[in-house]
């Protein structure tokens, strides 16, 4: 038996190794010389806390420096139980272009969703990227148009027999919940989820879309530590294996809401491939008119000489993440925040249905060209997409040891002057999409207030300067490099299409004795104060008085 002091020498020893070895990969790194929040316990280790990033980033980060360290125990860490390592938490713009631009990071939920666009790497990404560009081009969108339209025109009807007689309470957040998921299923799959009327039941695959987000954070863990690693062993089948031998039920959760969400768009595909080989005619019958971002692609792959894709990954570019999830709560959460502001600042939301009520004077249904060029409205859009990302943060994880310039030289813990970043191969990278929004730095003091209007002057010097690698007005808000989201401009002509619709019809006010606030969870989402379990937008909406707006 061996004895208790043999015990306590074995135990000494061993964690002499390891703070030896972390200590050694640490010399590689001088993430521990930048500020950040103190370690509480180097014993208990990155997975024993698990605090979220977001949280991260509301509680710890908030008014620091543009690069901070996130000690070891608060880290969802690729390493073993007792890491010494620090992740890197940024907003830092030349930072972001190195860690999003340059092909050294990859993404940390690889291995869990496939092979969609979001999640490949290297010439695969490429191709896959090639093969939608078609679909999100300008003129594309311009046919997309009237589909958009004939969605929300079922949204206004089935308002204006809720509110017509007298104003109601309505939970917006449902109705514009499933407006997004219609636009994006008739427009992206050619498939239709909900006739958009008030005694229709909300769709399977809604539901599942809403789940998924609650359902992967719950396994913060197991994403970080099992599923990268499972992500390299055997084929797929061996890789389902293990999954399947996992007995997790937030992962078996998950894997089944994967399942149902790729069974259903295997089934559109057959349903396409069956129209397909039928003839034109039989395409443009179906939902979408053959214009939808699934007929177009396998139109597209049927015709490639060089590059083609194969069945599987044609489905993945339209099942959960590439398109149905990004767009559909994207497009939800900007719309529903932007109706909360409007409620909150009428006189913003005067101003902009006297704009549409004049655009619309001579037609109903405003064309491309001016629903994307009406200033207040885009204003409206970019700055609430400025203040309010949908997605607050993007995890990124270095693939080898790297070096990376700073913007600006910060002073470090020891004194030293700190020019460049020393990463180290597998260090997880946060990148505070919302902190480089609301850098007051750059967007003046002004920064954390919402102001459409900043939009309608040129933007200040600093923005300017600062070279942020955002594809969309110098924001972070859609990423950035050859990852960042393929469908923006799909995206904010789809919030305009509503918002033309519903701010000329109808007037939104705030509800009494009814708070909202907004989650900080992965995606923000909107609830009622002292209600956390239902997610809801309820808001008081009438008739507009349209003369009365227009004159």
């Amino acid at each position: 038996m061996i004895s208790a002091t043999t015990q306590l020498l074995t135990l000494f020893v061993a964690v002499g190794v390891l703070w030896g070895l972390s200590m050694r990969k640490r010399s590689k790194s001088n993430l521990w010389k930048l500020p950040g929040p103190k370690s509480t316990s180097w014993l208990k280790g990155a997975p024993y806390m698990m605090l979220s990033v977001v949280r991260l980033s509301e509680e710890h980060m908030k008014g620091t420096s543009r690069n901070s360290r996130i000690p070891p125990e608060r880290v969802n860490s690729t390493k073993c139980l007792w890491s010494n390592e620090h992740q890197l938490y940024t907003f830092d713009p030349k930072v972001m272009h190195h860690v999003l631009v340059k092909p050294r990071f990859i993404n940390a939920t690889q291995a869990l969703i496939g092979s969609q666009t979001l999640w490949t790497v290297g010439h695969h990404h490429r191709k896959q990227r090639k093969s939608l560009n078609p679909v999100f081009s300008i003129s594309h969108m311009r046919e997309m148009l009237p589909v958009f339209y004939e969605v929300v025109n079922k949204l206004q009807k089935a308002l204006i027999e809720k509110v017509e007689s007298e104003p109601q309470e309505v939970d917006m957040l449902t109705w514009i919940s499933r407006t997004a998921l219609e636009l994006i299923g008739q427009s992206g799959l050619g498939y239709s989820f909900d006739p958009l009327t008030s005694d229709a039941t909300e769709h399977t695959y809604s539901q599942t879309i809403k789940n998924l987000i609650p359902a992967l954070q719950r396994l913060p863990a197991l994403r970080f530590l099992v599923l990268r690693l499972i992500g390299n062993i055997g084929t797929p089948r061996f890789r389902r294996f293990l999954v399947d031998s996992i007995p997790l039920e937030s992962l078996q959760e998950v894997k089944k809401m994967s399942d149902y969400m790729w069974g259903l768009s295997e089934e559109i595909y057959e349903s396409k491939k069956q129209a397909l080989a039928a003839g034109d005619e039989a395409v443009t019958q179906q939902v979408g008119h053959g214009k939808d971002i699934m007929s177009i692609l396998m139109r597209g792959n049927m015709n490639a000489d060089d590059d083609k894709l194969d069945e599987k990954e044609v489905i993945a570019q339209v099942s959960s993440s590439t398109l149905i999830f990004a767009a559909m709560d994207t497009t939800s959460n900007a719309l529903s925040r932007i109706l909360n502001l409007l409620s909150v600042h009428p006189g913003v939301q005067d101003k902009l249905r006297k704009e549409l009520l004049e655009a619309r004077s001579t037609n109903e249904e405003l064309s491309y060209d001016t629903l994307v060029e009406l200033p207040y409205l885009d204003a409206i859009c970019r700055e609430t997409l400025r203040l309010y990302p949908p997605g607050l943060s993007m995890s990124r994880i270095a693939i080898r040891d790297i070096s990376v310039p700073l913007s600006q030289p910060i002073v470090g813990l020891d004194g030293s002057k700190i020019t460049e970043l020393a990463i180290s191969k597998d260090t997880p990278i946060v990148l505070s999409f919302i902190n480089s929004n609301r850098n007051p730095d750059l967007w003046g003091p002004d920064a954390l207030e919402w102001k459409p209007e900043r939009w309608l002057s040129p933007l200040p010097q600093a923005v300017i300067d600062a070279h942020l690698p955002g594809v969309y007005s110098h924001l972070m808000t859609f990423s950035a490099g050859t990852r960042s989201c393929i469908g923006f401009k799909f995206s904010q002509l789809e919030m305009k299409a509503v918002l033309s619709s519903l701010i000329s019809t109808f007037k939104f006010a705030l509800v009494k004795d009814k708070k909202i606030t907004w989650s900080q969870s992965g995606l923000t989402t909107p609830f009622v104060e002292g209600d956390t379990k239902h997610p809801r937008l309820p808001l008081t909406v009438s008739i507009a008085d349209q003369s009365k707006e227009s004159a």
